[in-house]
Parts: C-alpha cells; structure tokens; sequence
C-alpha cells in the first residue's frame, strides 16, 4: 500500500472490477476514446479481466493497482515488465480529472519503481490526447519518437489511424 496526502494506491482486488467497469464506460465517452484500445463492457468480460489482474498480486512481471480516495476507486495504473523497466498505463474517472490525482499517485508509484530497481518507464498516447501529454512531461518523460496506431477500422474496413507519441523516463542512468 502507498499513501499519499490525499490518496491509497494498492493492488487491484477481484471485487475492484465494478469501479473499474466504470472507470472504462466513461473513458468510452471521452473524446481520447478513439485513441485508446476498447474494452468489453459487460460484466462477465470486466470481472474476468479485473480476476486476472487480482491474480498477479505476488509478483512484479505485471502491476495492477487502484489509485483510492478515501475508499472510492478513482482511477488505476498499470505497469508491465519490458527489459530493464516498465511500461505504463492509466486512466481515471472523469469526475476526478484537472485535480492532480494521476500526477499524485503516478509520481508516487514512480518513485517506488525507482526503489525496485526500474532503470526506466515508457509510455505511448496519443499527440492530440493534451492532457496525457501534459502529465508525461510534467512527470519528466521525454518523447522518443512517435509511430502510426490504429485501434479502429472505418466503415469499409480501413484502418483509422492517429499519431501516437512514444515516452520515456529514465530513472537510472
């Protein structure tokens, strides 16, 4: 468990997989949804997918935790073993956005990873997604490059791509 000031960031739990779910349908609506792999919505598919992430609890091949304020689950990180760091991944609730929750938690995570031993964390988003951009950089990862990506395919069956950025943050030289 990490606290912050204002947060409990802990590993995801199986029964997390509602808050989840929620945290997912109203990314959905967001206009960075189109940036963004979709997930299966329904409830069997949500709490498979949580269960598995619940069951990597022990080890740190794979990282899935809840970011708390007080006991509502705002929003999630993950974080997954590529050479010699991580890469991560987040996303939090809307009605918790512009109040500096993910900075708070990721730069707390950040800082655990550091004392793991992570030599580095990448990140991907895309360039029109601001706010993500503006969180990278402002937790101190640099773009390294940028590369077509495509989660969609229009009405005729035609990749719809967009810019992403690729990021990097070293955390040992």
């Amino acid at each position: 468990m990490i606290k912050t000031k204002r947060l409990s960031i802990r590993r995801v739990r199986a029964d997390d997989w509602e808050a989840i779910q929620s945290i997912w349908k109203d990314a959905a609506k967001s206009i960075y949804a189109q940036y963004d792999k979709p997930n299966d919505l329904d409830d069997q598919s949500v709490s498979r997918r949580i269960s598995k992430w619940a069951s990597f609890t022990d080890g740190d091949e794979h990282i899935f935790l809840a970011v708390c304020l007080q006991d509502v689950v705002i929003g999630y990180v993950a974080l997954n073993k590529r050479e010699s760091g991580y890469e991560i991944g987040y996303c939090f609730h809307s009605n918790y956005h512009g109040k500096g929750y993910a900075r708070e938690s990721i730069s707390s995570i950040l800082d655990i990873m550091k004392d793991k031993g992570a030599v580095n964390i990448i990140a991907g988003t895309a360039l029109n997604n601001i706010p993500s951009v503006r969180l990278l950089t402002s937790l101190g990862f640099r773009q390294t490059g940028t590369e077509k990506v495509s989660f969609y395919k229009d009405d005729k069956g035609n990749d719809i791509t967009f810019e992403g950025g690729n990021y990097e943050l070293l955390l040992r030289e």
